[in-house]
């Protein structure tokens, strides 16, 4: 019998009210360059206060809190956050790249409201799994 051990994980939180993007919001791109360079300055900031190690490969998945006056709640709208938010991992040099070779993710993940919302990423150390173990994390491959 194979016993499978739990590869290491760290939750990364950025602070309460940092500004997110949502992909329904429609910003001039004007605008949105400073929210994407905050989010991914304070993924850096709080990445290397974490003190988390290098890593080759990652799975990441983000919870989003939303704020509490959300109505609709699609956590897959708050991409373009996540993807600023790993952007501040690589800067941070947790991973080398987040390229398909790197990093399984962001996969989103809808938390509880909370007043001023929340972004949370969750990081898994995939080079602790077994590639067959790795491939459960994938979707399944095209049966034709």
């Amino acid at each position: 019998m194979t016993t499978l051990t739990r590869p290491n994980t760290w939750r990364l939180a950025l602070p309460v009210n940092t500004p997110l993007i949502n992909a329904n919001d429609r910003m001039h791109p004007v605008k949105r360059a400073p929210c994407i360079k905050a989010i991914r300055q304070t993924a850096w900031a709080t990445a290397r206060a974490a003190n988390l190690p290098t890593l080759q490969r990652a799975h990441v998945f983000y919870v989003i809190h939303p704020d509490t006056k959300t109505r609709r709640r699609d956590p897959g709208n708050w991409s373009p956050s996540a993807k600023a938010a790993v952007d501040g991992l690589v800067d941070a040099g947790i991973l080398p790249d987040d390229n398909h070779h790197h990093l399984l993710g962001p996969d989103p993940r809808l938390g509880t409201p909370i007043k001023g919302s929340q972004l949370v990423l969750w990081i898994t150390d995939l080079d602790q799994l077994a590639p067959n173990h790795t491939a459960l994390l994938n979707p399944p491959g095209d049966p034709s």
